[in-house]
């Protein structure tokens, strides 16, 4: 975010001056696929930042592989556009509520925030978390009403709930004036009016620059650059992304450091960049309001404050919310360990975490008791299976244990635990089933409301009863419903929640998989492999269709012989088996299994694979609950 300078001349002087441009920071945030990127794309694309000729893939803002694949925002990311004699700073903030601590960061860096609802779909859960961040930081959000092309948008209503939801949270009478603007991001048209006409975003544009006051100048005061994001460069090391509130910094300037400690630590200021469009650009100077990103302080951290050493004033530091789910990563020691990785050793695994640390501050990594692994704990299913999919991409092997809800107590001593707001869109036939489910899983209904021939039903659910469910929802609607989940608060713990009702099938010991051994298994189960699939003693290979786990050879063959058998010798036609996604592997695992994550392939198995031991395993199990 580079600032552009205006060259006017002085008469009396007879000398050059620099008028700096006006800037103003905004944030888009929204739920899941609310189109956040695509009107980050729009953004761009107006403002002239692409050359006429120039191949521009969609959501240009989503660089990782992982968000071009699954088409969702990771990471929070910084451009900049010109508009007038406004430069314009843009975070594009991520929808989904795992990478929540993505948004809390930001909102502390920018003036307002534009908050994107699909005019069908209404506010989601995560709509109410974003707004809720924004509202608590004094922002005045400038509402965009998004997709109003479709059939069944319904732009009116949804603004009536939106300002439900401000009143809600308990928001000011300022707050509750917000600018209504509805357009179709990704034609990248906006409107003041349902009935206007309009070709371009340039309604929005001006509604920000009427909305929100331009960033004062401070630029000769002592300085104040709040750090908010973190990044990493191979060459030279942890860079620092945050706002200067007041003053100027240079590249190379001296500075102090204050953070948590009682006193401030000094600090040089290495590389000093801002954004131009895309792109960072290397600039000798940066004023107040602008967002910067430094080099030279490798230690610097989410949250503090650079500042002059002769003038150290610190800016309160930003808190980041606890983690809510962890998991066990541990060295691979399955028979097939280091066949396809390179990485396979437990310090491998903790260079590469402590790597993660530097810039995903939503993450916590404890050593465990033994010396296999570490507990790594974050904030849902996504964020911590999108740093696993991360590192088997790079080359990593690790066995993942069940995911564990992390408790709390609170100063009575009571027991606490992560509740959700869970919202179930689905067909009114699958309804029954949804809701007994989910109360068998300790869920609340909260609303239930007709939707044509669907129904929309709203819970307060405990996290632990979410874990796994996502496949089974899928199955009992055929995939006609949708299911969004978001963190909401703690509440007492509910008791216990039934778990898996189904057993696993176990391989007996290593060797190929064959078609007439798993067409006599999958008469009672759900078989999770094909034939000719190379398994080892304690791989889970398919699901039972009863409650008791069975240790089975899925590698016999038909005894050879002269002799044929009418109709009993035809070709074997098996079902094809259930493969799992990263995602589905660790909602389906039991407490003694585990997910063995390679670069080519994700297994189930069990955590002890000799069956002598899983017994002793399952009876010290057995007695510390009886305890």
């Amino acid at each position: 975010m580079i600032v552009i300078y205006l060259l006017s001349y002085d008469i009396k002087k007879g000398a050059k001056l620099m008028a700096k441009h006006k800037i103003i920071n905004i944030a888009v945030i929204a739920h899941v696929d609310a189109g956040k990127s695509t009107l980050v794309d729009a953004f761009l694309s107006q403002s002239g930042i692409f050359r006429a000729n120039e191949e521009v893939r969609e959501r240009v803002m989503d660089s990782n592989d992982l968000e071009q694949e699954r088409g969702i925002t990771i990471y929070s990311k910084n451009c900049s556009i010109n508009y007038g004699d406004y430069k314009i700073n843009i975070v594009d903030t991520p929808g989904h509520s795992d990478f929540s601590s993505e948004v809390e960061r930001v909102m502390k860096t920018v003036d307002t925030v534009i908050l994107l609802v699909d005019a069908s779909e209404g506010p989601m859960p995560q709509t109410r978390f974003v707004l809720q961040k924004s509202l608590e930081c004094g922002l005045k959000p400038i509402l965009f009403i998004n997709k109003i092309d479709k059939k069944d948008q319904r732009a009116e209503e949804v603004v009536d709930e939106v300002f439900d939801l401000f009143v809600d949270l308990n928001a000011t009478d300022e707050q509750c004036e917000f600018p209504i603007i509805y357009g179709i991001a990704k034609q990248g048209i906006a409107k003041l009016d349902m009935e206007e006409e309009s070709e371009d975003l340039s309604p929005l544009f001006k509604t920000i620059i009427d909305h929100v006051e331009a960033y004062p100048d401070y630029d000769d005061e002592p300085l104040q650059l709040q750090i908010s994001s973190l990044a990493y460069d191979d060459y030279i090391g942890r860079l620092g992304i945050g706002r200067v509130y007041k003053g100027k910094v240079q590249p190379g300037q001296n500075v102090c450091i204050c953070g948590e400690a009682e006193e401030p630590r000094k600090g040089r200021i290495g590389k000093l960049t801002v954004y131009e469009g895309l792109k960072q650009v290397e600039t000798e100077e940066a004023g107040s309001g602008e967002i910067v990103v430094i080099s030279g302080i490798p230690d610097i951290s989410i949250g503090e404050t650079i500042c002059y050493p002769d003038n150290p004033q610190p800016i309160e530091m930003i808190s980041i919310e606890e983690p809510t789910l962890s998991m066990n990563f541990l060295v691979n020691d399955s028979p097939f360990a280091g066949k396809s990785g390179k990485f396979v050793t437990t310090r491998h695994l903790k260079d590469r975490l402590e790597k993660e640390l530097e810039v995903n501050v939503g993450l916590k990594v404890e050593p465990l008791d033994t010396t296999d692994g570490y507990k790594v704990s974050g904030r849902g299913e996504l964020h911590l299976s999108i740093l696993i999919e991360n590192m088997r991409r790079e080359g990593y092997e690790l066995g993942v244990s069940k995911p564990e809800v992390l408790m709390h107590r609170d100063e009575n001593g009571t027991l606490l635990e992560p509740m959700e707001r869970v919202i179930v869109n689905c067909p009114e036939v699958y309804s029954g089933t949804i809701i007994n489910e989910l109360n068998q899983r300790k869920g609340m209904m909260e609303s239930m409301e007709m939707e044509g021939d669907y129904v929309k039903i709203e819970f307060i659910a405990p996290t632990r009863g979410l874990l796994g469910y996502r496949s089974e929802f899928i199955n009992v609607t055929r995939g006609e419903g949708t299911l969004v989940r978001s963190f909401e608060r703690f509440e007492e713990h509910k008791g216990e929640i039934p778990g898996r009702s189904n057993g696993v099938l176990i391989s007996q010991g290593p060797g190929t998989t064959m078609g007439y051994a798993l067409n006599a298994l999958s008469e009672r189960a759900t078989m999770f492999v094909d034939p000719g699939v190379e398994v080892y003693e304690g791989m889970i290979i398919g699901m039972n269709s009863r409650k008791d786990d069975m240790t089975v050879n899925p590698c016999k063959n038909k005894k050879q012989s002269n002799v044929r058998a009418s109709g009993s010798d035809d070709a074997i036609k098996l079902a094809p088996p259930r493969i799992f996604t990263l995602e589905e592997a660790l909602e389906f695992i039991d407490e003694d299994e585990l997910v063995e994550i390679t670069p080519d392939a994700i297994r189930l198995r069990k955590r002890y694979l000799n069956e002598h031991e899983r017994l002793q395993y399952n009876k010290a199990r057995q007695a510390a609950k009886n305890k």
